[in-house]
């Protein structure tokens, strides 16, 4: 399947509150990225000259800015390539507006080092102290529920990175290591023990999600992210 790439009428009408700055080509994204220092990046794979992959290699050699592809591929390849390049999500057209902005306000949410720092995260059934390691669960939050240390490590790194799509290299790495060998059947014990945990409805989870083939996201979702003071 080939991109289809949005007209300008459209990311205008994407942009709302937004200012906007429009590249037609690998080498103009590369030109307004470094004259315009963006807060965040829509970058569409299929732009003439430098290829969108190329585009994000390119800006992870020196800037953290958030990237985040739209794109009508819709195939695990190529949204592995696009993520262990460097883009922190990956969205399928045709979307949402809605899910467009919350990607978008998910994305920026988050530190110049690509994660958000919040020592305690409150959805309607989970309540996470990340600095304590605890976590509790209920819709009073009073049920304290344990974690192990894998486990820990694996909510913490998602959550860290709320609403961004982390592949199963990027997870694995993150936790056992650069020189341990991606193994989705151990992430996938790991995630089913923690939905079972932590989710209410561990076969149909909210929070914990995942992206078939892909990786997984945290989903804080309607429910107020509580950050506090360090």
């Amino acid at each position: 399947m080939t991109d289809v790439k949005p007209t300008r009428d459209e990311f205008r009408a994407m942009a709302r509150d937004y200012s906007v700055v429009f590249a037609e080509t690998g080498e103009a994204a590369m030109q307004a990225a470094a004259t315009e220092h963006p807060d965040l990046v829509l970058l569409d794979l299929g732009l003439p000259g430098l290829s969108g992959i190329g585009v994000i290699e390119a800006l992870r050699g020196w800037s953290k800015v958030p990237i985040i592809v739209l794109t009508a591929r819709d195939d695990e390849h190529s949204k592995v390539i696009a993520l262990d390049a460097g883009a922190d999500d990956y969205i399928i057209k045709p979307f949402g507006m809605a899910e467009l902005m919350a990607r978008i306000r998910a994305a920026l949410r988050r530190g110049p080092d690509g994660s958000t720092e919040r020592p305690e995260v409150t959805t309607d059934w989970i309540r996470l102290d990340l600095a304590a390691h605890r976590a509790f669960i209920g819709e009073q939050h009073d049920r304290e529920v344990h974690l192990t240390g894998t486990e820990w490590h694996i909510v913490d790194y998602l959550v860290r990175n709320e609403g961004r799509l982390v592949t199963h290299r990027q997870l694995i790495t993150a936790v056992w290591g650069p020189t341990y060998a991606p193994n989705p059947n151990l992430l996938r014990v790991h995630m089913t023990n923690i939905r079972r945990k932590l989710e209410r409805r561990p076969g149909a989870p909210t929070h914990f999600i995942t992206d078939s083939g892909v990786g997984y996201r945290f989903d804080a979702g309607t429910q107020v992210v509580t950050q506090l003071a360090t």
